[in-house]
């Protein structure tokens, strides 16, 4: 059985999906109440790692300048601890930037689910991706990897409520595809601002004959 958008989500007119979903879980936070309160802590979430992002590209320059200089001092013992460094910033800055991607489209559905109701169709992949991005940013950010598993958990809990109240069970190879496909998504516009925000290292020889143009 399929369910429709709840178009009239504040109205007293609702769709069935909505009235049994309410009916059966009368007694707990309203659903809706839920979802505007993990829309909430997901933007917290998501400027935060704005932040880190922020700080990760201005510590890449920082660094990218002292590489440039090291190179045109043929200081290469430097240079090369430089150059890791480096590296291992953009290992992090790449997943803080996935995750915060990721993070903005999670919320963009569940405003989608605030505006229409379309809580069984769209709530399972928005939880999936949530637990997907807390495993990633876990060993990165710890403290937005704890909140992001205690949004995933409220998540979950509404997956729950929504498949009791409907008999339409969580079906977590169904909603698989659409979490990947979001997460697929959210890495390629990462590719694409790593290479404009964070610009390859010189070559040896390119430091040494010609100027380098550092991105501001």
């Amino acid at each position: 059985m399929s369910y429709k958008s709840m178009k009239n989500w504040d109205r007293e007119q609702r769709e069935p999906l909505l009235s049994k979903v309410t009916d059966r879980i009368h007694h707990q936070e309203p659903l809706k109440e839920k979802i505007s309160q993990v829309v909430y802590k997901l933007k917290v979430q998501h400027n935060r790692l704005e932040g880190a992002n922020l700080e990760t590209q201005q510590h890449d320059k920082s660094l990218f300048d002292k590489y440039v200089q090291a190179q045109m001092s043929k200081d290469t013992m430097r240079s090369a601890m430089y150059a890791n460094e480096i590296a291992e910033i953009r290992k992090i800055a790449k997943v803080t930037l996935r995750s915060e991607l990721a993070l903005e489209q999670v919320v963009l559905r569940l405003e989608t689910i605030q505006e229409f109701g379309d809580v069984a169709a769209m709530m399972g992949p928005v939880a999936g991706v949530v637990h997907q991005i807390k495993n990633q940013i876990a060993g990165v950010i710890p403290q937005v990897g704890y909140e992001l598993g205690e949004i995933s958990d409220t998540l979950n809990s509404v997956v729950m409520e929504v498949g009791e109240a409907t008999g339409q069970g969580y079906d977590l190879e169904a909603s698989g595809p659409e979490a990947s496909k979001i997460i697929s998504e959210a890495n390629t516009i990462a590719e694409t601002r790593m290479r404009e925000k964070f610009p390859e290292l010189p070559s040896p020889t390119a430091t040494a004959e010609h100027e380098i143009v550092i991105p501001r």
